[in-house]
């Protein structure tokens, strides 16, 4: 019995290790980011992110409504207090611009790019 034990436990944390790793080991690391909205401007927090798939928080801390583009996806429309998130999947070494498609806010200020690492 104590050898099954030992290859069970053996198994157990191969299977845990493998688990770890095998995100980044496959390119998918979990980024995340926090993106504040107020008139007119986003705070994204941390504007360099890994590559991989990144996950953005959007809390729209303004007066008016907001949303969020960035890698071709966007969240809908945010009325004040409102949230979302948005996944996307970012390559190592690029720039992606992001913004509110609002009319006009963009000019505005709201807009900025993340860096990917």
């Amino acid at each position: 019995m104590p050898r099954r034990a030992a290859a069970l436990l053996a198994v157990a944390l191969t299977a845990t290790a493998v688990a770890a790793i095998a995100p980044s080991a496959l390119g998918r690391s979990q980024a995340k980011a926090t993106v504040t909205a107020t008139d007119f401007k986003f705070k994204v927090i941390p504007a360099r992110v890994t590559a991989g798939v990144a996950t953005f928080t959007v809390i729209n801390r303004g007066e008016a409504t907001h949303d969020f583009k960035i890698a071709g996806k966007k969240t809908k429309i945010l009325n004040p207090g409102q949230r979302a998130t948005l996944k996307v999947t970012l390559r190592k070494g690029k720039r992606y611009p992001y913004l509110c498609t609002v009319p006009g806010h963009a000019a505005l200020g709201m807009k900025g790019t993340v860096t990917v690492r």
